[in-house]
């Protein structure tokens, strides 16, 4: 490992900072300010929901055309370009006036931080390397969960001292002056093949375009699937101010959790990606939606503070896990010449859900229907998914199989 990270050390650094950054625009972060958001422009629950579903469906219908520079340009000046993206929209955050500002300002944050940031990151990575991809995976992925390990704690102490506002213009003093340079940088050079590369025993795989891909109903079994963490964790995440009022919990004590998760996440991430890189993606696919439902299991019934932790610990399973297999999953059933451009539109999908799933939930909430039942409604699907893909990965494989033999 340590001879695999001295070897890999830049790619690796600037794969994990633009992942590790990449929280300014991820749901959990931005709703750590939701309160004083919807007190500062006078929205409910349902009203900021669905404006936040509005910015985000609007970056998911962008993402498919951007997302598909990885594929022509550099890395390092994609990725600085997206965090020269993301840190516009800290500063609107931090500046905006007016309801319309703030629509705009939110689909910045969604496309740059949680669209284009972690897109350069996995599917650089994933290019990259071979039979070492899950491992190179796991390290670049973790860095979504340490982000969200210690930029919560940092902005919520920020912002009760000097304000939200406030708070949000140091994380875009952040990611410009500092973070964008260092990452363009890093990955100035792209990785090419070494002699210390292990060799990878698994059969070539197909390289299909993003056209064929679509055509495929594999594809769309695959991202049904897909699209349940982010749906629920989002779900979670940007209603965790209303979760935690209707507890009687502290937002101090919800963010003190964040920790709890990202622990579970990297400790998942790493595993993961040993188990990828041993028995493939998709011979683990099935089993890693099953921390998902117990943790919605868990938040759905339980009414102390102790179900915080429960629930941080199951989803960080579930997020370390899915954050690593589905950066490996998409490169082995469909090839690497074309990934920027397939997961460009994998990566809309996923924006869609966390769209789709705040302002659901937030309308349900603001029609009186009990958020508690929600949660366990969201486990009940993810528990069905796990069940769909037992016999959808055996299927994905044995076509890998035909394939091969074929062109044997």
């Amino acid at each position: 490992m340590l001879q695999f990270l001295r070897s890999n050390a830049r790619w690796l650094a600037g794969g994990f900072l633009l992942s590790f950054f990449s929280s300014f625009g991820q749901t959990y972060f931005i709703s750590l300010s939701a309160g004083e958001i919807r007190a500062e422009y006078g929205l409910t629950n349902g009203q900021w929901g669905t404006l936040y579903m509005v910015a985000t469906l609007a970056s998911a219908l962008t993402l498919p055309w951007v997302g598909r520079s990885v594929d022509v340009w550099r890395a390092g000046l994609v990725g600085a370009a997206s965090l020269a993206s993301l840190a516009l929209g800290c500063l609107l955050m931090g500046l905006g006036q007016g309801i319309v500002m703030l629509g705009v300002t939110v689909w910045l944050l969604r496309l740059s931080g949680q669209g284009m940031c972690v897109h350069v990151a996995i599917t650089a990575i994933a290019k990259w390397f071979a039979a070492q991809r899950g491992r190179a995976l796991s390290l670049t992925a973790i860095g979504i969960d340490c982000g969200a390990a210690i930029l919560p704690l940092a902005f919520v102490f920020i912002m009760s001292n000097l304000g939200w506002r406030s708070a949000w213009l140091a994380a875009a003093g952040l990611a410009l002056f500092v973070v964008m340079p260092v990452v363009g940088g890093l990955l100035r050079i792209e990785r090419e093949p070494q002699s210390t590369d292990p060799v990878s025993e698994r059969p070539a795989v197909r390289d299909w375009t993003r056209k064929e891909a679509l055509r495929d109903p594999f594809f769309y079994a695959i991202l049904a699937g897909v699209l349940v963490p982010p749906f629920v964790g989002t779900t979670i995440a940007f209603h965790q101010v209303y979760l935690t009022e209707l507890r009687g919990w502290s937002l101090a004590t919800f963010a003190s959790g964040y920790p709890v998760f990202s622990i579970a996440t990297v400790a998942s991430a790493l595993l993961c990606g040993w188990l990828i890189d041993r028995f493939t993606a998709l011979r683990i696919l099935p089993l890693f939606l099953l921390p998902l439902t117990a943790g919605a299991l868990v938040l759905g019934l339980g009414r102390g503070e102790w179900s915080i932790f429960a629930w941080m610990a199951c989803f960080g399973m579930a997020q370390g896990t899915s954050s690593t297999l589905l950066g490996a999953v998409w490169p082995e059933v469909y090839g690497t010449k074309h990934l920027g451009a397939i997961r460009s539109v994998i990566i809309a999908a996923t924006v869609f859900s966390t769209a789709a799933g705040p302002g659901l939930t937030g309308i349900l909430i603001d029609q009186g229907v009990d958020y508690s039942a929600q949660i366990l409604a969201m486990g009940a699907v993810a528990a069905l998914s796990a069940l769909l893909f037992v016999p959808l990965s055996a299927r994905l494989r044995r076509r890998l199989e035909l394939q091969a033999f074929a062109a044997a």
